[in-house]
């Protein structure tokens, strides 16, 4: 068949490659300038099955999303919700009531379990070279925060998940430039999960992509999805010479909607209304000064949700999910407390002065849907099919939805159920 994708992250561009593997003429269109350059830039790195199980019992309420909640991981709000935030609020705080949470994050996990063993398959079968390394320890302060975990570590091992409770003297052994003048009362090790450079592997699978005749279409937005019989794509060159230039229409068989935050307003016209929120994540990046005093691959702070990871030669520490941000404006509070849990944990760890050691700041948006697990399969008009909503967990979850999504595109089986993540939970 003749497809488009529209959107070139992460999800989108394995998604590309998957259904030219199947032997589709695929074109993405992308508005930036090459792949990886929105939410998949400079993200957490992680590769989490077993960490999204830690929000089991984390009971969400109004009061937890204020930025001076005692917690510091979870949703937060930058400003007042405005009209159109307050019911995608009323069913966030729904879904993670203790009936319906627990069902929510096991939906996800299945899903980053296959799409890890997946993107170790295409690694391996391909030999892909990028920064990455198996293994995240997860430390705890204080015990009353290892006794707030016990419920999501029962939850763990039901579901298989290889976990092993640590000490905090066994913690440091297992990571030695851990500050010892921090606090540690404990710590797990999660040996399904992972570090690794989600945008340098995106560049590698876009290679793989072009090897088989996959076109991407680089500067151009889609201004416009029509279904009929087919689907039409009205496109435009982002940077165009000429203001007056007439945007172009192309028709294909089926398109893949993998936009993220941007899906919202391309579904709207078609009467697909998608309870999608950009919700904003921070990272800073810097080159290591010692590597001594650097993680060997990645912690995660269980109090403040932030992964501090170690991408060769650079260290990055990412987290936040913070509602009712803007795009380009980063929060001064969250890139704080990202400078503050690394100093805490590898104080000396990384460069942050002069001109050549400069730091990376950035902020990118998550497109969040209220359950948690993504939206994945055909939407309601024929031809349209999406791949949306995976939140922050969107390098974890990629692969093995775009490898299940080219299943069910071709008419076959794909090894994982999809029903859970079916648009139609959303009328859509």
């Amino acid at each position: 068949m003749k497809l488009a994708i529209i959107g070139a992250g992460v999800v989108g561009t394995t998604t590309a490659y998957e259904l030219a593997l199947d032997g589709h003429e695929v074109t993405v269109f992308e508005r930036r300038h090459t792949v990886a350059e929105e939410a998949s830039f400079a993200n957490g790195t992680l590769i989490h099955p077993g960490w999204i199980l830690a929000l089991a019992g984390h009971r969400r309420g109004w009061r937890s999303l204020t930025p001076w909640a005692a917690a510091g991981s979870g949703l937060k709000l930058e400003r007042l919700p405005r009209t159109g935030e307050w019911p995608w609020l009323w069913q966030w705080q729904r879904a993670g009531q203790p009936g319906a949470q627990v069902g929510h994050l096991e939906h996800v996990h299945r899903l980053a379990s296959y799409s890890h063993q997946r993107l170790q398959a295409l690694s391996t079968a391909m030999q892909l070279d990028y920064d990455r390394s198996q293994g995240l320890l997860a430390l705890w302060r204080t015990p009353q925060e290892a006794e707030q975990m016990q419920g999501a570590l029962q939850l763990m091992r039901t579901l298989g998940v290889e976990v092993r409770e640590l000490s905090g003297q066994d913690t440091r052994l297992l990571e030695p430039a851990l500050n010892p003048d921090t606090p540690l009362h404990a710590g797990i090790e999660l040996f399904g999960d992972a570090v690794a450079n989600c945008r340098q592997f995106t560049l590698l699978i876009k290679a793989q992509a072009q090897s088989l005749n996959c076109r991407f279409a680089f500067g151009t937005r889609v201004e416009r999805i029509d279904v009929d019989g087919g689907v039409t794509l009205t496109h435009a060159p982002v940077d165009s010479a000429s203001p007056s230039e007439a945007p172009s229409s192309e028709r294909f068989d089926a398109a893949v909607l993998c936009a993220g935050a941007a899906s919202a307003e391309l579904l709207r016209p078609l009467g697909l209304r998608i309870p999608l929120q950009p919700v904003y994540g921070h990272s800073i990046s810097a080159a290591i000064r010692e590597p001594m005093d650097a993680p060997l691959s990645g912690v995660l702070d269980a109090r403040h949700g932030v992964s501090i990871t170690r991408l060769g030669q650079r260290v990055r520490v990412a987290g936040g999910a913070r509602l009712g941000g803007r795009p380009g404006l980063k929060s001064a509070t969250e890139l704080r407390r990202l400078y503050q849990v690394l100093a805490d944990w590898f104080p000396g760890a990384a460069r942050m002065g002069g001109q050549q050691d400069s730091v990376l700041e950035w902020q990118g948006a998550h497109a969040m849907l209220p359950d948690g697990p993504p939206v994945l399969g055909a939407s309601r008009l024929p031809g349209l099919w999406l791949n949306l909503g995976h939140g922050d967990s969107g390098w974890t979850t990629a692969c093995g939805s775009a490898r299940a999504l080219a299943d069910a595109i071709r008419g076959g089986s794909p090894d994982i159920d999809l029903s859970t993540y079916s648009p139609q939970r959303f009328d859509l």
